[in-house]
């Protein structure tokens, strides 16, 4: 990838390519139908562009404060400093500001809309259960992201799920407040627009839904095998994925559910339940045990010098 050592992925950069084209057209699509079916124009514009600025701009610090983390200075976290401050020497890249969340669900994330904001945030359950190896292996899976920019893709990809679920919902209040209200010039009733609007967004929504998990599963082998190559030691992004799957069963329910909003950004998905996600088409990673295949794969590989 250029601006880095990580090693590159054509598989990735088409995938954010295609997702993107497509999201594009779709959006287009959106906004004409919503248009089409009668919603007001200064409201369509208020809500379209509103929430591309807000979910843009500050999606970084809207992750930050959900999951109560801080960013914290070298002197705070001496240790996790140094181990992000070497492997961005290893990268070749930026380093982008550290932050702590404390809960004790061991997960870290990237957040950020470009290179120049990006965060890089573990949890206090995460520094607490891994060896520094581990923690060196995850923070370079979180670390590619940035370097690869599909965390600036999947937030802008978001938008557009996150403007028609909320268009779903206003849709349908609305609908259940004007109820048989008839209109004043002969057009449609209100409550007929007020459906339309909400059978074309969740349309909408499905389908967005459905291609950034397509992406996301993507990205996260992308990530594994970007960290693997870079540390040289894919055994220790192994040996942290079975130890943070294995210690999920035992945080408190409440706590997994909180995190779990923001699963398509975590090195693995907090999980309230087995089999939370019902199918692969709707989970925001690969299974645990592709991923660990891969891993020994790139393993065999470094050891054999291929």
């Amino acid at each position: 990838m250029a601006g880095s050592r990580f090693i590159p992925d054509r598989g990735l950069t088409t995938r954010m390519v295609a997702t993107m084209a497509l999201l594009g057209i779709l959006y287009v699509a959106f906004v004409i139908a919503l248009y089409l079916v009668g919603m007001p124009v200064v409201l369509l514009v208020l809500v379209v562009v509103g929430f591309a600025v807000v979910q843009y701009f500050t999606s970084d610090r809207i992750a930050m404060f959900s999951m109560g983390a801080r960013e914290v200075a070298p002197a705070e976290a001496p240790e996790l400093h140094a181990v992000v401050d070497r492997l961005c020497a290893m990268a070749d890249m930026p380093k982008p500001k550290v932050a702590i969340a404390r809960t004790d669900v061991p997960n870290a994330f990237a957040t950020g809309h470009n290179r120049g904001n990006a965060v890089v945030c573990v949890t206090t359950g995460l520094l607490r259960r891994l060896d520094t190896a581990e923690l060196e292996a995850v923070l370079a899976h979180e670390l590619s992201h940035v370097a690869h920019r599909d965390v600036m893709v999947m937030t802008i990809a978001g938008f557009l799920g996150i403007v028609a679920g909320f268009l779903t919902q206003m849709g349908l209040r609305f609908a259940m407040v004007t109820g048989g209200a008839r209109s004043n010039n002969n057009g449609p009733a209100p409550a007929v627009v007020a459906l339309l609007v909400v059978l074309v967004s969740a349309v909408v929504w499905a389908l967005s839904f459905l291609l950034t998990r397509v992406l996301s599963r993507y990205r996260e082998l992308s990530a594994d095998r970007a960290a693997a190559y870079l540390t040289g030691r894919p055994s220790a992004l192994g040996s942290a994925l079975t130890k943070i799957n294995g210690d999920m069963a035992r945080i408190p329910t409440t706590d997994l559910r909180r995190a779990e909003p923001f699963n398509a950004f975590f090195f693995t998905p907090a999980v309230s339940q087995k089999g939370f996600s019902l199918s692969q088409m709707f989970a925001t990673h690969p299974p645990v045990e592709r991923r660990l295949a891969q891993l020994a794969d790139i393993s065999r590989q470094l050891g054999t010098g291929a």
